[in-house]
């Protein structure tokens, strides 16, 4: 097993040596939105932090996610958008988040938003502070998990009045789908060919 420095090394030189997939679509009816997947070591490995929405929020009511959200006018740059949404929504200073690099693109279906999904390590343990209007609870995940035990399955939802069937990944009666396990998949399909590669 890597130390979680090597592990670290590893993976921004993977991030480094890919351009990520751009979705090209009609400006008109997408918004475009950055995310942070925090990751943090905590007993000697990394985790992955998420965070479940709270029931008044206008998009993804309750569900589980990254810190993000939509890219402001004044906005220097995707990243600085995803620094800045986890600094509203969970406390993380800018200063406090380094970068490794960013993922494909992913887009929501029923919000109609372009993510831009940014990979940052992040100190733990940390004060987080949470925007309660936004942010219900954190949720601490090992990447461990997705890494060697998990695929997604699938999994009934009734969302919004709407039953339907998903791929999701459950961790501890913690169910992830929608875009959040889409970018999953594609982080955890990149670090398991990349690490084969470095």
């Amino acid at each position: 097993m890597l130390s979680p420095d090597q592990f670290k090394r590893d993976l921004k030189t993977i991030l480094a040596h890919r351009e990520p997939n751009r979705v090209e679509v009609n400006a008109d009816h997408y918004t475009q939105a950055s995310v942070l997947l925090p990751l943090f070591i905590k007993d000697g490995r990394y985790w992955l932090l998420f965070m479940r929405r709270t029931n008044t929020v206008e998009h993804h009511k309750g569900e589980v996610s990254f810190p993000g959200g939509a890219v402001d006018e004044d906005d220097r740059t995707l990243e600085y958008t995803a620094k800045r949404e986890a600094f509203e929504e969970i406390g993380v200073r800018e200063e406090d988040i380094e970068i490794l690099g960013q993922l494909d693109d992913m887009t929501t279906i029923t919000s109609h938003f372009i993510v831009h999904p940014f990979v940052g390590v992040v100190p733990f343990p940390y004060a987080f502070t949470l925007n309660r209007r936004e942010v219900e609870h954190l949720i601490e995940i090992p990447l461990q998990f997705f890494l060697e035990y998990s695929e997604p399955e699938p999994v009934t939802m009734d969302y919004g009045g709407e039953v339907f069937d998903t791929p999701a990944f459950i961790y501890e009666g913690t169910v992830i789908w929608g875009a959040t396990e889409r970018i999953l998949v594609n982080f955890i399909h990149l670090i398991r060919s990349g690490m084969q590669l470095v």
